[in-house]
């Protein structure tokens, strides 16, 4: 198996450079950000090509995190905001050459939260030329309110959007949170997905407990020919390096 390092949550105590420096002194085959727009793209880009690590993608802005916004794509009245942030995430896309833009729903439901959600990724699919788009259910437990919940939701609103570039990130975490039967749901949602993340359930600790046996899914995913890197989304409990004994095991 190969992964990706998400420096999200990984190595948060150093700057993104570094951040790239350290996934790459690990072991990591790619790296991936959450919301990258404080660090100059050029300073990214250039830890990127000295490390020759890819960049997998980055995350839409969230908004106003103070006022509780966790995305704003599927919030009515907001599509000025939602696009702006689109295409930030594009221009921070091409500048590093990320592969793709994970664009975030937001705490918004109902029908008219949906038509919005779907006119904006018609919007970022358009923009995005050869990126992907990649949207993600979050679990209801660390976000109510959330747009997307489900895999089953995600799908129907990629069948909706109808664009080629539109897939599922597609995270056990959130997928074993919510809705369980994760090695099943990998395979019946193979042909949307884009990206396949992971952390330990219920706590998203390292891979090496909680309820999911890693070693397990991690064959699944094998077995169904999925080759590209796993994205380490977990949160370490003190260093990151103190928490990395599951990449030797695991990784072939």
């Amino acid at each position: 198996m190969r992964f990706s390092a998400n420096l999200g949550f990984l190595w948060t105590e150093l700057d993104l450079p570094d951040a790239i420096r350290a996934a790459k002194r690990a072991g990591f085959d790619a790296v991936e950000l959450h919301w990258p727009y404080a660090t100059p793209a050029e300073q990214v880009r250039d830890a990127l090509t000295k490390t020759e690590l890819p960049l997998l993608g980055l995350n839409t802005d969230r908004g106003d995190v103070s006022a509780g916004e966790n995305g704003l794509s599927a919030l009515p009245g907001r599509e000025a905001d939602a696009r702006a942030a689109i295409d930030q995430a594009l221009d921070y896309a091409d500048a590093t050459d990320a592969r793709a833009v994970h664009v975030m729903a937001g705490f918004a439901n109902g029908p008219a939260a949906h038509a919005t959600f779907v006119e904006n990724l018609r919007y970022a699919c358009a923009k995005a030329r050869d990126r992907t788009i990649l949207i993600e259910p979050l679990n209801r437990h660390d976000a109510p309110g959330y747009l997307l919940q489900t895999t089953d939701q995600a799908r129907a609103i990629i069948e909706e959007v109808d664009a080629a570039n539109l897939r599922l990130m597609f995270d056990c975490y959130h997928v074993g949170r919510t809705e369980g039967d994760v090695t099943t749901r990998l395979e019946s949602n193979l042909d949307i997905i884009g990206h396949i993340q992971f952390a330990s359930v219920p706590d998203r600790g390292a891979p090496d407990h909680g309820e999911l046996h890693y070693t397990a899914v991690f064959e699944a995913i094998k077995a169904l020919g999925y080759g590209k890197p796993l994205g380490a989304e977990y949160k370490p409990k003190g260093l990151t390096n103190d928490t990395l004994g599951w990449l030797a095991d695991l990784a072939d």
